[in-house]
């Protein structure tokens, strides 16, 4: 009964102390007045950063590693007014607050972005640092964190809101980068000259749109001399190198699908890629002639075109969807590429849909590093071409692949969709290939052609050992010291290259040039 009674009357008790007694805050919100902050970083860094354009955005931890709250009275840039550096503090944009609290082990989250001015668009090409404080104020104790820029001028061919169009015979010299954004237009009566040694970085989503001639590395601009001149790894500044504008990052260094490409609209005659890598993209070329118009060529010699896809892509201005990234697509145009690489293509290293096609000297080693997305062969061609206006009809295709090397990391790297219809227009020789579908000694099926015939002097399903068949990067496809592909005697053709990619002499005295696009076996 006495329990009875107590029970209401300590309720009563307990309500009436909860309102006249002090509040108790848990421990980490209790305040100090002493006690300072720790940082994920004592220098924020951002690499490469090119004049006028905004940066990617990098995070700065800050911690309170006190068992109590702390009240961060200030966090501040030294020149907030005029800074080239940008915050977000607690998710607001400003360059100076006041008054934080971060809790007893807790951390505030601060993001810092850059935008160099301008320092001298039409003036020389020069590099520089530029570096500030970020200031906090706790407990009456400053501290710091530097911001570090390593910047650089540009040229800038901004074609953000509208196509910009390149002035008529414009050379692009090698004194500092070229930034491309949105589309940048070569007039249909003008020329693109791009000399030895320019470097040419492409924002997402941007494309350089060919209606005249571009000419990368000419001949008359360069003629190699007689050392090794290594076009995949960054030891040749004589390389025209076409990357991502975010390659510079360590996670974006091999991803590809950054940009568009290069496309040559139809009538874009005479043009010449030499001594190029082409990476990062969409398409690396894109041959654009649905309606078939005026032909549109591009020669291509001694050049790499790698980290490539694109799915569901729809190119501005164009009535194409294609679907799928490509290191060429060739839609009615004319390719002819020789000492050149195809590596890490997710989908096609050239898909032509119609058009003409002549492949000499050249690797396809198709190993990204995802291997698991690759469905599709290296090489496809087709006699269907879709038009601006949605109507499929038959082109047929020509294809000539010669002393080349088809390998990846499926079975079947070669395709020929229908390819009864124009098997007359289809020379395949003395090339490696990986395919099951074309494994046969004769075409005795139909749409199969036996690759495998004696007298094409093809080398089917034999593994061309390459040194390092893996993708991402990491790979080199040079010949193993065993590889069938090395010295093959009586090469197809009369135009045998001189010197291999990597400007090695070709065996080609002695008649025994190695195939595909490296002369060279390690020793």
């Amino acid at each position: 009964m006495i329990k009875k009674l107590l029970f209401p009357v300590l309720l009563l008790l307990s309500a009436f102390s909860s309102l006249t007694m002090p509040g108790c805050k848990p421990r980490e919100e209790q305040l100090q007045t002493s006690g300072s902050l720790a940082f994920s970083a004592d220098t924020v860094k951002f690499d490469t950063v090119f004049t006028t354009i905004r940066t990617v955005t990098k995070r700065l931890w800050v911690y309170n590693r006190n068992a109590r709250a702390v009240a961060v009275d200030l966090v501040s840039l030294d020149n907030p007014a005029t800074s080239p550096y940008t915050l977000v503090v607690n998710g607001d944009l400003k360059q100076t607050a006041t008054n934080l609290f971060i809790r007893g082990n807790d951390s505030l989250l601060i993001l810092v972005r850059a935008q160099l001015k301008d320092n001298g668009q039409n003036g020389l090409a020069k590099d520089l640092v530029i570096q500030e404080n970020l200031n906090f104020r706790t407990n009456g104790q400053d501290q710091h964190v530097l911001l570090r820029s390593f910047g650089q001028n540009i040229y800038l061919h901004d074609g953000t809101s509208a196509p910009t169009v390149l002035s008529c015979n414009a050379v692009w010299a090698n004194d500092r980068p070229h930034v491309l954004y949105g589309q940048v237009v070569v007039g249909s009566t003008c020329t693109l000259r791009i000399k030895p040694g320019t470097r040419i970085y492409a924002h997402a989503g941007a494309a350089l749109l060919v209606a005249g001639r571009l000419l990368v590395n000419d001949a008359a601009d360069y003629t190699p001399g007689s050392k090794e001149t290594d076009t995949v790894k960054a030891t040749n500044p004589n390389i025209v190198r076409f990357v991502g504008d975010r390659s510079g990052e360590t996670q974006f260094a091999t991803a590809p699908g950054q940009w568009t490409g290069i496309v040559f609209l139809p009538g874009s005659q005479g043009n010449v890629i030499r001594y190029a890598q082409i990476q990062n993209a969409t398409v690396g070329a894109l041959l654009y002639n649905p309606d078939n118009g005026v032909q549109p060529e591009l020669t291509i010699q001694n050049s790499v075109i790698r980290y490539i896809s694109g799915a569901s892509v729809s190119f501005a201005g164009m009535a194409s969807n294609i679907g799928a990234g490509a290191g060429i697509l060739n839609i009615l145009g004319k390719v002819t590429a020789t000492n050149t690489l195809f590596s890490d293509c997710y989908e096609y290293a050239l898909l032509s849909q119609g058009g003409s096609n002549f492949l000499n000297f050249c690797t396809i080693a198709n190993f990204p590093a995802t291997g698991g997305v690759r469905k599709t062969a290296s090489l496809r061609f087709t006699n269907l071409v879709t038009d601006s206006k949605g109507v499929t009809s038959p082109k047929s295709p020509i294809v000539s692949v010669r002393n080349s090397i088809v390998w990846g990391s499926i079975e079947d790297e070669l395709f020929f969709d229908q390819y009864d219809a124009y098997k007359t227009n289809v020379s395949v020789r003395n090339s490696v290939l990986k395919t099951q579908l074309y494994m046969a000694t004769a075409d005795a099926t139909p749409d199969k052609p036996g690759l495998a015939a004696v007298a094409y002097t093809n080398l089917v399903n034999t593994d061309p050992l390459f040194v390092r068949p893996i993708g991402g990067g990491s790979g080199d496809y040079r010949l193993g010291k065993m590889s069938v592909a090395s010295k093959r005697s009586s090469p197809v053709g009369n135009d045998v290259p001189n010197r291999d990619l990597l400007n090695l002499p070709r065996a080609q005295a002695a008649g025994t040039p190695s195939l595909g696009a490296y002369e060279s076996t390690p020793k």
